[in-house]
């Protein structure tokens, strides 16, 4: 069985003065390995803040989130030896050629084949010709190809992505879109997105919309994926 993400009956809302801001209210939400999920919505609804705790970033100020691994209930928190993200800024360390910023993840594993495995990922991204070059010499498209071989570098079960095509071009955001998409299928990771793009998020299994407090999903046919109660 694929292991999965279970969010139940989580609430998230912070303080502002004297007032208490609700982002959402008791939403429940399964997400497994293996497939894709898209999360869209207005600016300011709760998009990020949800996508921090279902990766176990973050706590929900009520609720609970559980980690389905191997048949066996655990914690959020021992999601973070599974998971890779993915940021609209890229999050490349500037001083560190595409080559090592890639195989960062693996070196700080102590996995002595951290090169190898990461110009490995970097043809997979089609990056291997500038597998020597530095952030600051590379395009938008081709920094976000570069974060996307660093966060699936050691084979985590989920990605999860923040607005991953935001800061690119059109053309380039297809062009990442698509290797985002195929080498979480061929990983077989689970890969959840929050987008602004509609063209994005139509590339995804499952599309939910985060909006007034509530997630929707419109035409639900999936009985895994549960919804707001």
């Amino acid at each position: 069985m694929p292991s999965y993400i279970e969010l139940k009956n989580i609430s998230q809302s912070f303080q502002v003065n004297d007032s208490t801001i609700t982002l959402f209210d008791k939403l429940n939400l399964s997400i497994y390995q293996g497939e894709s999920y898209a999360i869209t919505g207005p600016s300011g609804a709760g998009k990020s803040s949800l996508l921090m705790l279902a990766s176990g970033l973050e706590q929900p100020t009520t609720g609970q989130g559980q980690y389905v691994k191997n048949d066996q209930i655990k914690s959020l928190d021992d999601l973070r030896t599974d998971i890779g993200f993915i940021f609209q800024q890229f999050h490349l360390l500037p001083e560190l050629t595409a080559l090592h910023n890639v195989a960062l993840p693996l070196k700080l594993r102590g996995d002595k084949l951290a090169i190898v495995k990461a110009e490995n990922w970097l043809a997979k991204v089609g990056l291997n010709h500038r597998k020597n070059h530095k952030p600051s010499e590379l395009s938008g498209g081709e920094q976000q190809r570069v974060a996307i071989a660093r966060a699936l570098v050691f084979e985590p079960k989920f990605i999860f992505a923040d607005e991953p095509t935001g800061n690119l071009d059109q053309k380039s955001a297809n062009e990442v879109a698509s290797i985002l998409i195929n080498c979480c299928h061929e990983n077989n990771a689970g890969l959840v997105m929050v987008t602004h793009s509609e063209k994005l998020a139509s590339r995804a299994q499952q599309i939910f919309s985060l909006a007034d407090g509530k997630l929707t999903q419109p035409n639900n046919s999936n009985p895994k994926v549960m919804l707001c109660s």
